[in-house]
């Protein structure tokens, strides 16, 4: 009976928008303007300020390009064909590293080239390596420190690498539990920090000479967090929740292995391990960085206040970010953020106050037509606030509107205000999009995301359930027509959504999700493995916790899914194995359950390449809108 009263309401919702006033409305944008590849990004400035690096597709996969400032002429220095480039360093002024992983498999490889293209080199030619990046050395135009896991794929060991020869040695060697290395300000190795799965601990040394101790030890849900060492190299500045909720900043006297002075707190938010802004040539902290709806700013820096303070001026109603700067700190890359756009980049030199445009990220992209990005907060049936974001498509009133819900990935992790290609193209198409930090979520506390602990299936997807039935009883949503679609653990909420409260949602979309807890953590990376004891206190354990694993995954509970299905999976996932799909699909499918199941041989943990990602986004759009009554392109209809 259900199958037919979506139908009829498909055509209903079809009719309703074909009839709607189109002045309304905005135009239909086309899918691939949401999905295709910047036009330039990741912009990076050479320590001298002289050139600029950048990504720009070329054969339709993205490589680093490099301009010399002023000049108009632009050099490709990479090849890459069959999977596009994500991350580059500029070595020294004349070289950049980068690393590439095969299809997905997340085994990433470090390779050199001079900013005119020649001496390539690849620098770490190891099958079922991964490598990482420690520290550029900025005072060593020769080598970098990297980590890998060649000795033992668990463990990552620290390497002093020459960027030319590619000529390496290992400087440290992982004891066996340590997941993370950090150097001072003149690039010596001095603090690692370990974990047995469940308790952390800090250890230091006074230089790579001496053997690590431990400064302080705690369990996983009291955490501190090394940032960098104070400028004299004497101290650390570090993130911590110990004895506290809200994560803090502080410098730890290394001495007296103690907290000694609170930079910062924020009272309703953590501030995170990224949010410490410094002066590197002048050796100062300079602010610190927090999102609460947005992000904000404190400064402990007059300078850095005011340059900040000038980019807004000149940047007005966009968040303001400088996100390179060259030795000197003269010159500076500023990159400009909103809920309806890619952003702009921008170069300014202080020294003589020249500030010109770059590039628009995604300049075939009119911010006028796109829909804005709401904060909005809600209690969920156990009376936490629940922060999240609606987006409702412009030209349409908050009301009886059709709804995809869109858990975030992680579950530790957060949605946050900006542009999401995603959530734009779904608003273009007439749905609003409800965003959700449900409990586990990051940046609300210690206590907010210890909420989650074992409790995927539970009050995690509450937490979801209850947002949705905040837009019903908003008005806002047409509890007919809401659907549900995430990626990884996203993923996962979405075949939970669709499983335990079967009546709730229309359809479902599982981007590389998780359907069975016992397959999902027994395929995990070997490298994850350090962390597999906290895993099973925060998602639970399969023996211990037997009875949980099977009443949370949403595999054993295929026989209580009854609306469609389009599933989406990359084969070479390191992280969420293809089995997370195959089965939950052959399960739907023994059921008669209408599932769409699209597998991409080139990809991973997600669909990177363009053409993968036309292919998706033109499904779901398809799909979508037979089920939920959308608007779809003609292209996609054919």
């Amino acid at each position: 009976m259900r199958t037919r009263i979506i139908s009829l309401l498909v055509v209903a919702s079809i009719f309703i928008f074909g009839c709607a006033p189109q002045e309304e409305l905005p135009r239909l944008i086309p899918m691939k303007d949401f999905f295709r590849n910047p036009e330039n990004a990741v912009f990076g400035l050479s320590p001298d300020g002289s050139h600029l690096a950048f990504l720009k597709p070329w054969e339709n996969r993205l490589n680093v390009h490099v301009q010399k400032i002023g000049e108009e002429e632009v050099t490709r220095i990479t090849s890459a064909t069959e999977r596009g480039i994500s991350e580059y360093f500029w070595a020294n002024n004349n070289r950049i590293a980068y690393v590439q992983d095969t299809a997905g498999d997340e085994n990433f490889r470090l390779y050199a080239v001079n900013i005119d293209g020649s001496d390539l080199k690849e620098l770490t030619p190891f099958e079922k390596v991964r490598v990482g990046l420690i520290d550029r050395l900025k005072n060593d135009d020769e080598h970098m420190l990297i980590s890998m896991n060649k000795r033992n794929p668990r463990l990552f060991d620290p390497y002093r690498i020459n960027i030319n020869s590619g000529k390496m040695k290992m400087i440290a060697q992982n004891t066996g539990n340590i997941i993370d290395w950090q150097t001072d300000h003149d690039g010596n190795l001095r603090i690692a920090v370990t974990s047995d799965g469940v308790n952390t601990s800090v250890l230091y040394r006074d230089t790579e000479k001496d053997k690590f101790q431990t400064l302080i030890t705690t369990n996983f849900k009291e955490s501190m967090s090394p940032l960098f060492f104070t400028f004299d190299n004497k101290n650390l500045y570090v993130a911590s929740n110990i004895g506290r909720d809200k994560t803090a900043i502080y410098e730890y006297d290394i001495k007296n292995k103690k907290h000694a002075t609170l930079l910062y707190e924020h009272p309703e938010v953590d501030v995170a391990v990224d949010g410490l802004l410094k002066s590197d040539k002048r050796k100062k902290i300079t602010g610190v960085t927090y999102i609460i709806d947005k992000r904000h700013y404190h400064f402990f820096d007059d300078e850095r206040k005011t340059l900040q303070e000038g980019l807004e001026g000149r940047l007005p109603g966009y968040e303001v970010a400088v996100v390179s700067r060259s030795k000197d700190e003269r010159k500076v890359l500023v990159r400009t953020y909103s809920d309806r756009s890619l952003g702009s980049y921008y170069y300014f030199n202080r020294d003589t106050d020249d500030f010109k445009k770059l590039v628009d990220i995604s300049p075939w992209l009119n911010e006028d037509e796109l829909s804005e990005m709401k904060p909005i907060t809600y209690k969920s049936r156990d009376g936490l606030t629940i922060h999240g974001y609606l987006t409702v498509p412009k030209g349409m009133k908050a009301e009886n509107l059709p709804v995809v819900v869109n858990p975030h990935g992680g579950p530790w992790a957060r949605d946050r205000w900006g542009y999401r290609s995603e959530v734009q193209f779904l608003a273009n198409r007439g749905y609003a999009v409800l965003q959700v930090n449900f409990r586990i979520s990051t940046g609300y506390g210690r206590k907010f995301w210890e909420a989650g602990f074992k409790q995927w299936g539970l009050a995690i997807q509450d937490d979801i359930t209850d947002g949705v039935q905040w837009l019903i009883d908003q008005g806002i949503a047409d509890q007919e027509r809401i659907g549900i679609y995430g990626g990884s653990f996203g993923g996962y909420a979405t075949l939970a959504g669709v499983a335990f409260t079967p009546d709730l949602y229309a359809c479902g979309v599982d981007y590389v999700g998780v359907s069975n807890l016992f397959t999902f953590l027994k395929a995990i990376p070997p490298y994850w493995e350090p962390f597999r004891e906290m895993l099973y206190e925060m998602v639970g354990h399969p023996e211990k916790d037997k009875e949980l694993y099977e009443k949370v995954s949403p595999f054993f509970h295929a026989d209580k899914i009854k609306v469609p299905m389009l599933i989406a999976q990359g084969a070479n996932d390191p992280r969420v194995n293809i089995q997370e799909s195959d089965q939950i699909v052959e399960a739907l499918k023994k059921r008669g359950i209408e599932v769409e199941y699209m597998v991409k041989e080139n990809e991973g943990h997600g669909f990177r390449n363009e053409e993968n990602r036309f292919d998706f986004y033109r499904a779901m759009e398809k799909f979508l809108g037979k089920h939920l009554g959308g608007r779809v392109e003609a292209e996609t209809q054919q």
